[in-house]
């Protein structure tokens, strides 16, 4: 029992260096999200980083439509990297959890 339990440890080490690395490879990983008209265009990493953000010179004349574009063009790009980064967490947790019974049941 006692092996088994070192076992299981170590394997929930290894799962977490794993998570660690994922993370850090989310990093590199770019969203990009753009207005329906391509006036205002987003790029961030699925860690939710801003990296880029791209104006169209109307859209500068009108600072209530430009902070409207804002709100949702960020919006929609954070959901999307958001979810990119929730599956591939998830995905490398669940691949590194020990076979612990009844622990798959308590994970949904």
């Amino acid at each position: 029992m006692f092996g088994d339990m070192m076992g299981m440890m170590s394997k929930i080490k290894e799962a977490q260096q794993k998570v660690e690395e994922t993370k850090k490879r989310l990093n590199t990983v770019l969203v990009d999200e753009e207005s329906t008209d391509g006036l205002l265009k987003i790029t961030l990493t699925a860690n939710r980083e801003i990296k880029n953000i791209d104006i169209a010179n109307s859209l500068l004349e009108d600072k209530e439509q430009l902070e409207d574009y804002l709100i949702l063009t960020l919006n929609k790009a954070i959901s999307k990297a958001s979810k990119i980064n929730e599956s591939e967490l998830a995905a490398v947790a669940k691949e590194g959890m020990p076979n612990i019974p009844g622990l798959d049941k308590f994970m949904e």
